[in-house]
């Protein structure tokens, strides 16, 4: 058997995909649980009775931000879905603050689905350890990473696919594909952790403790980013006011 008898179409990606596909997170939860420090035992209903965020309410929040009261602010949860290259979600889990559950290449044979650069991706780290600087390639250096990125994926998945074929298991025959292979994942955790992960995972001007993240993770960032601010727009708000600091 051929290797283009074997080998499946590849598909190439610049992207990254996040879902939030389950969330019980408000405002609200976090005036709920603060308030029960002075107010003692209030319901949830009557932390939520007001339609509209009065000033105390932003105030309170911005409050526990400053001051990084933060314990407030984990009385609430997200779950996120995330397609990523695997060397993304091993920067995932380096955040300890979170619960994953990823695709096993062990139980289902892997898709055929890569990361490759968009062209607008800075290929060039200037600078030293803690303050680097990112910058653009030139259409040469660009040329160089999407062709070899590419033959080295089709490489590995035609190898990976004649272990298979020849009936060789799944979790020995994935150890020839290259990081830039798609994973899945849902990722669970709180405001206060995902305050955590963007303060590292995303460089944004203002911010207390400048960060300098990989792109490809900080793309998934902005995007977890995106969907927070529509469930916690207060929350939001007091977390860019005071440096993106987790509290």
């Amino acid at each position: 058997m051929s290797d283009a008898d074997i080998r499946p179409e590849i598909e190439f990606r610049s992207d990254v995909t996040v879902e939030l596909v389950r969330a019980s997170a408000s405002d609200s939860d976090v005036l709920f649980a603060a308030r029960v420090s002075t107010q003692g035992e209030q319901t949830l209903e009557e932390a939520q009775s007001g339609n509209e965020a009065s000033a105390r309410d932003r105030g309170l929040i911005n409050y526990l931000m400053r001051d990084r009261h933060g314990s407030p602010f984990e009385h609430n949860s997200m779950t996120f879905y995330v397609q990523a290259p695997i060397f993304v979600f091993r920067e995932f889990m380096r955040h300890r603050i979170a619960s994953y559950n990823e695709e096993s290449g062990r139980y289902r044979e892997l898709r055929p689905v890569f990361y490759v650069p968009a062209p607008e991706r800075n290929l060039l780290q200037v600078g030293k350890p803690g303050a680097y600087e990112f910058l653009p390639g030139t259409p040469e250096q660009h040329a160089i990473v999407d062709t070899a990125t590419r033959d080295a994926a089709e490489f590995a998945f035609s190898a990976y696919q004649r272990m298979l074929a020849a009936g060789v298991a799944r979790e020995v025959a994935r150890i020839v594909l290259p990081l830039n292979i798609y994973s899945s994942m849902y990722v669970t955790m709180n405001a206060r952790s995902l305050m955590n992960f963007l303060s590292l995972r995303t460089k944004v001007e203002g911010t207390h403790f400048p960060s300098f993240p990989q792109r490809e993770i900080e793309m998934c960032a902005e995007k977890m980013e995106a969907l927070w601010t529509e469930l916690m727009p207060m929350t939001h708000a007091a977390f860019n006011a005071n440096g993106r600091v987790s509290p």
